[in-house]
């Protein structure tokens, strides 16, 4: 096919204002006019003609290196693949209109064999759409990812085009993010001042009643309290995205991976502490936590475990307190999978929330199926817990909702997890005890399982962990009789010299205070009365 290269400058008849075209004089110098192309292109199904066109080069030598470039796009098509002809001529008419960048050649031939669009016109958010749509895990992993989408991804980079996203683009998201959480801060400070001003104005009286009128339309017109984006979010948002744009490289939309190389702040997770003498009075005194992550000491579980010995789901309570189950878990265990015979049970299922809805699921990950061995205590406390629902079932007759689980409602249906956790809540603010989580009593028993001597590996194992890493940098909060004997061990195996000049001090006193002590009753024995004459 014709295709060429040629000189012209937009020079203009003063009489006529017709372009001058070949026939402007200056044209024989050498900076004047700029140079074009012209290339003609496979013709249209109706037979009509094209070609692609574009003028503004300043040297020839430019005009001629997009004029081959145009060339190889498309030889790119086999001769007798008609269908691939049309593909590259029509993005070829496309990019002339629009007057964008010539695409890569080998770019093209990439897309041309994968069967994806030439031009590359999918935006961010459709491809999320796409990707959400054909993502087959559970429904709750499935809300996470469309929260992310919906409220962040989609509305500040869904616009842009997917094999144009930059790094640039998500540090500006990101900087978005940190603008917007300081902007709901501030409102929402000014929404409570309004609220503790208005509480403070009496209700008695017309003026009084006037001003609090005034008062709420102002609150009313304030946006509401908001949450901010925290950075353990930004971080799942991230991930949510690094995950979307890695299965368009595996389909060979894209190759490169911007999310991968955003750079945001690391998030420190909670240590967990232990509930000392000295943190329990702190709180007292100030009702504050000393972190989000509290653990019981062996004392404080035996004191809650003694306050709900008669509750209904006590079995339950001392599950989690000693073997460590997840509150999913414990909710979702069946009796087909406890065997009390063996003093074992196998976690394969557990109960989770969809929204406050509440489905049956496999555990997250492969490391989650794992058989737990039970402890002759727990199997005794189990079988008590199976002879009163026993007895339930009995009591509720045809109405007993037969789940087959091992903790049930009253009438055999399903626990919520979120209302186990209410009212564990509720258990241990009876109890007096120091406040923690229905979850912590599982950092609880990690922690008395690591500070019993087992080996970090089983305790993993127990808890469904996949790595012991996550283990020690979670759970190992030593209780502090563990930690001072950890102390004395390591100190008594370095040998200083000043260790061993006080050792010789502390032993010659010791010497001689045993001297003079026998020393004294020597004394007291040959002293005798005289007697009186």
């Amino acid at each position: 096919m014709k295709g060429s290269t040629h000189r012209r400058c937009y020079c203009r008849d003063p009489k006529t204002g017709q372009p001058l075209g070949k026939r402007c004089s200056k044209l024989s110098q050498r900076k004047h006019g700029s140079y074009s192309i012209r290339q003609e292109l496979p013709p249209r199904e109706d037979g009509t003609r094209r070609s692609f066109s574009r003028a503004g080069y300043e040297s020839l030598k430019a005009a001629q290196a997009d004029l081959d470039h145009v060339r190889a796009l498309l030889g790119l098509a086999e001769a007798d693949d008609s269908e691939g002809t049309e593909l590259i001529a029509t993005m070829l008419e496309e990019v002339a209109d629009e007057k964008g960048p010539l695409p890569d050649v080998e770019e093209t031939r990439r897309r041309l064999k994968s069967g994806q669009d030439l031009i590359g016109r999918l935006t961010v958010g459709e491809w999320l759409d796409q990707w959400l749509a054909g993502k087959r895990i559970r429904k709750s992993g499935i809300n996470r990812y469309e929260t992310d989408v919906r409220l962040h991804l989609r509305p500040r980079i869904g616009h842009h085009r997917l094999d144009r996203l930059r790094v640039s683009h998500l540090s500006d998201m990101f900087t978005a993010i940190s603008d917007t959480n300081a902007e709901t801060l501030e409102q929402n400070a000014q929404r409570r001042a309004a609220l503790d001003e208005l509480s403070a104005v009496p209700w008695k009286g017309l003026e009084n009643r006037a001003r609090r009128k005034a008062m709420k339309e102002a609150i009313d017109s304030m946006p509401p309290f908001r949450r901010v984006t925290g950075p353990a979010t930004r971080l799942h948002i991230k991930a949510t995205l690094r995950a979307a744009l890695n299965d368009a490289i595996g389909q060979q939309i894209l190759t490169f991976n911007p999310a991968a190389h955003v750079e945001l702040d690391p998030v420190r997770k909670p240590k967990a502490l232990v509930w000392t003498d000295e943190r329990v009075a702190k709180w007292q005194r100030t009702g504050e936590k000393p972190s989000p992550v509290m653990v019981w000491t062996p004392q404080q579980t035996g004191a809650f475990l003694d306050f709900v010995a008669q509750d209904r789901l006590y079995a339950m309570w001392h599950l989690i307190a000693f073997r460590g189950l997840r509150r999913g878990e414990a909710c979702g265990q069946p009796w087909s999978e406890t065997n009390l015979d063996t003093h074992s049970l196998t976690v394969s299922s557990q109960l989770v929330q969809d929204g406050w809805a509440v489905e049956t699921s496999e555990p997250k990950t492969d490391s989650g199926f794992r058989v737990i061995a039970l402890d002759d205590d727990t199997v005794d406390v189990l079988k008590r817990h199976r002879e009163r629902q026993d007895t339930d079932r009995k009591k509720w007759g045809p109405a007993w909702a037969d789940t087959g689980m091992v903790f049930t409602q009253e009438d055999g249906s399903w626990l919520h997890p979120g209302r186990m956790s209410d009212l564990f809540e509720r258990l241990v603010t009876a109890s007096g005890l120091p406040p923690v989580r229905l979850h912590d009593l599982r950092h609880g028993a990690a922690t008395l399982m690591l500070a019993a001597g087992v080996d970090v590996k089983v305790v993993s194992d127990a808890l469904g962990h996949s790595d012991t890493r996550i283990t020690r940098d979670i759970y190992q909060s030593v209780l502090p009789h563990v930690g001072k004997n950890a102390a004395e061990a390591t100190a008594k195996l370095v040998p200083l010299q000043r260790k061993t000049e006080a050792e010789r001090d502390r032993e010659s006193a010791k010497k001689a205070k045993g001297k003079a002590k026998a020393q004294a009753r020597y004394k007291k024995k040959n002293t005798r009365k005289k007697p009186q004459k």
